[in-house]
This record gives C-alpha cells, sequence and structure tokens, in this order.
C-alpha cells in the first residue's frame, strides 16, 4: 500500500515519539512535527481509517499491527538513507534526518532502494 507524504511524515514521528515515550499524545506529535494540533487530529482520523492506528487516539497514539509494518517497512529505507546523508555527506544529525524524511517521502520508491543498496555495498566494502 502506497501512502502519501504527510502520512509517512506522522508514522516516523509516531515511531521516534514512542521510542522514546511510553505514552504518544497528540500535543508531543503537534511539537515533534511543529504542526497545528487540529493538523494532528486530521491526520490522525485518516491514519486510523487506513488501519494504521488505533481509534482511540485521543488518549494515546498506538500504532496497530499493521501500522507497525508500514514504519518498519519505511524505516528499512530511513535507516540507510539517513547513513548516506550524515556519514557519507557529512551532514549534522539533524539536518541528515530532515534530508532523509524529505527524501524518502518525495523520491520514488525503487530510488529509495538503489540508495539502500549502493549505502549497503559500500558500507561492507568499508568493513573487509
Amino acid at each position: 500500500m502506497k501512502h502519501c507524504a504527510g502520512q509517512i511524515k506522522y508514522l516516523i514521528a509516531i515511531k521516534e515519539l514512542t521510542d522514546s515515550d511510553e505514552y504518544v499524545k497528540c500535543v508531543s506529535i503537534s511539537r515533534h512535527l511543529g504542526v497545528s494540533r487540529p493538523s494532528v487530529s486530521k491526520m490522525l482520523r485518516c491514519l486510523a481509517n487506513s488501519g494504521l492506528v488505533y481509534e482511540d487516539y485521543c488518549n494515546s497514539v498506538v500504532l496497530t499491527p499493521e501500522g507497525e509494518k508500514t514504519v518498519e517497512e519505511i524505516f528499512a529505507n530511513f535507516n540507510e538513507v539517513y547513513t548516506f546523508f550524515h556519514k557519507f555527506l557529512k551532514l549534522p544529525a539533524e539536518e541528515a534526518h530532515t534530508q532523509s524524511i524529505l527524501f524518502i517521502t518525495e523520491f520514488p520508491k525503487d530510488t529509495c532502494e538503489r540508495l539502500k543498496s549502493i549505502v549497503k555495498r559500500t558500507i561492507k566494502k568499508r568493513t573487509s
């Protein structure tokens, strides 16, 4: 299933916030992404309708099993793209993070896969 750039950004934010806090609230997503709370509510409704987060997101935002699977797929590309921007291009961590999200949301999945392969091959050569 293809997800729009906004959905991917929110799913990444939910994953990152979940990793650092037990409960993810709408306000924490709002702060993390620098968007309004109504925007968060609207996107969470969309994610709930897509089966990626549970309907009761007002108390705490929790990914469904389908949402967790989708996040795993997103981060499979994100991690290598981040490595490229941070370690290869020497961008500061925060800028590499921002550029990685932009890259995986704006470029075709095939391009992400190709970059991922190049990064993995290069890392393998460096460690051999």
